[in-house]
């Protein structure tokens, strides 16, 4: 078992504490001493320039798949040279008919060294795999669909 730690801070400053008019941005620090400026969704009255908890899920889970799948290929003597994914999440009502981040869709590019490739069908269990064993697809409710 292990505890993973964020700490948020925000303040309303001189602000009218009015939905319309209250700031959404704040900080997110983690143990590192890594500071993110996050607000909510451009939509919801954030800042485009931070990041919102919708793209935060998104970039977590495409993470966690790469983290993962990374280990298992170089557990499997594929050497990967290269790995880059277009995340993309989808807010809308689920059957409960609340908003949520009902499916993410990972597009991973990747690239292998010269020789170390799996075939069509072992990729595609690596990203079953990958899947399988990442551990914030394993916490959500969210669909995650791999295209590659």
């Amino acid at each position: 078992m292990s505890e993973h730690r964020a700490s948020i801070r925000w303040t309303r400053g001189d602000t009218p504490f009015e939905y319309q008019r209250y700031p959404r941005d704040h900080i997110w620090e983690f143990d590192g001493g890594q500071r993110i400026a996050a607000s909510a969704a451009p939509g919801y009255l954030g800042s485009e320039q931070a990041v919102d908890p919708e793209e935060a899920l998104v970039a977590a889970l495409s993470s966690c798949h790469m983290l993962t799948l990374l280990a298992i290929a170089a557990k499997k003597g594929w050497t990967v040279d290269r790995y880059e994914d277009d995340a993309a999440g989808i807010l809308e009502k689920n059957a409960d008919g609340r908003l949520a981040i009902t499916r993410v869709t990972l597009r991973p590019t990747i690239v292998f060294a010269d020789g170390a490739a799996p075939d069509a069908d072992a990729l595609a269990r690596l990203h079953a795999q990958a899947h399988e064993h990442c551990f914030i697809a394993n916490s959500v409710k969210t669909e995650v669909e791999v295209v590659s």
